[in-house]
């Protein structure tokens, strides 16, 4: 399995939306559906952000 996003993304992430706590063992089966899905949301809109800049940059 390709591995998408680091761990380290994942856990910066998961404090900015506030549930890092659950998985400061490493064990991400602690987070609801809600949770996960607002991660990968996040990191979606993440990159779309970086993908803007690169193009204004440009």
């Amino acid at each position: 399995m390709a591995k998408i996003m680091s761990d380290r993304t994942k856990y910066e992430l998961a404090e900015e939306l506030g549930f890092s706590h659950k998985v400061q063992d490493g064990d991400w089966g602690n987070i609801t559906t809600r949770e996960a899905g607002s991660l990968v949301r996040r990191a979606v809109e993440k990159a779309e952000e970086m993908l803007a800049q690169q193009e204004n940059g440009r």
